[in-house]
């Protein structure tokens, strides 16, 4: 399915799916630079009842333009349940894949196109900010360490041969996502790209990285806290005691929603 048919060649019909809460300052600049560097793929805010009016704003871009899409959710509840009810949307609405990217505008849409023509010839496509040719823009000393250290563990504990399991720019072919198994996803925040990371390599589809440029928001307030990267370390080391034991993996359940 070729992009005059509102996909990516090689791919077929994408959707962007943006969870936003209060990022009424960001999310119209984003979406707009989602829809100038690809203009064929659609677009899904899901926003979580935002009090700043992110939903009302989301909602007047989508009046306008035919491939924005607004999903209301009831309230915040964090961005890996997000993420699921934005794959879910794409499964309902016939999409072949789904892109997730942050709203703060710290992924840059004009990197889009790169993730999709990798997806191409891969399952899942991580726009990596640890590899070669990637750049991460004004971030203080301690948060790129925290990443680097973070995504090292998660590297050794779990096994993965990915060097960006926390980056949250990626591309799903919802045929992987079929085969991850996503109904056993209990995780948000740095864990819940880590733990759809996982999924993919033990599922067994191709997982490929592409360097992006990736910059510290310049609008609005991080949604980072010391929880969130508690709970990580956590569930990493959880899952890596886990795999260490025998277990029957499963292929091809079909139970997400």
């Amino acid at each position: 399915m070729g992009e005059a048919a509102g996909g990516a060649p090689g791919v077929g019909r994408v959707l962007v799916v943006i969870p936003t809460y209060n990022e009424a300052d960001n999310v119209a600049d984003v979406v707009a630079r989602v829809r100038r560097a690809a203009p064929a793929v659609d677009v899904l805010v899901a926003d979580d009842n935002s009090p700043d009016g992110t939903g009302t704003l989301a909602e007047a871009m989508a009046a306008t333009d035919a491939q924005v899409h607004v999903l209301h959710r009831p309230g915040k509840q964090g961005l890996g349940a997000a993420y699921l009810a934005g794959f879910g949307w794409a499964r309902q609405h016939g999409y072949d894949a789904v892109v997730e990217m942050d709203a703060d505008g710290s992924h840059a849409p004009e990197d889009l196109p790169a993730l999709l023509a990798a997806a191409r010839d891969a399952d899942v496509v991580i726009g990596s900010r640890w590899v070669g040719g990637a750049r991460v823009v004004n971030w203080p000393w301690r948060r790129l360490l925290l990443s680097r250290c973070g995504n090292l563990y998660a590297r050794m504990a779990l096994g993965m041969p990915v060097s960006d399991a926390t980056g949250g720019f990626r591309v799903y072919r919802l045929s992987a996502l079929r085969a991850m198994r996503l109904e056993s996803v209990c995780s948000q925040g740095y864990s819940f790209q880590v733990e759809l990371s996982r999924l993919a390599h033990r599922a067994g589809v191709r997982i490929v990285e592409v360097p992006i440029t990736f910059a510290e928001r310049e609008r609005g307030a991080s949604k980072m806290s010391p929880l969130i990267v508690a709970e990580a370390l956590w569930r990493i080391t959880t899952w890596g005691l886990r795999d260490r034991r025998p277990v029957r993996w499963r292929r091809g359940h079909d139970r997400w929603p």
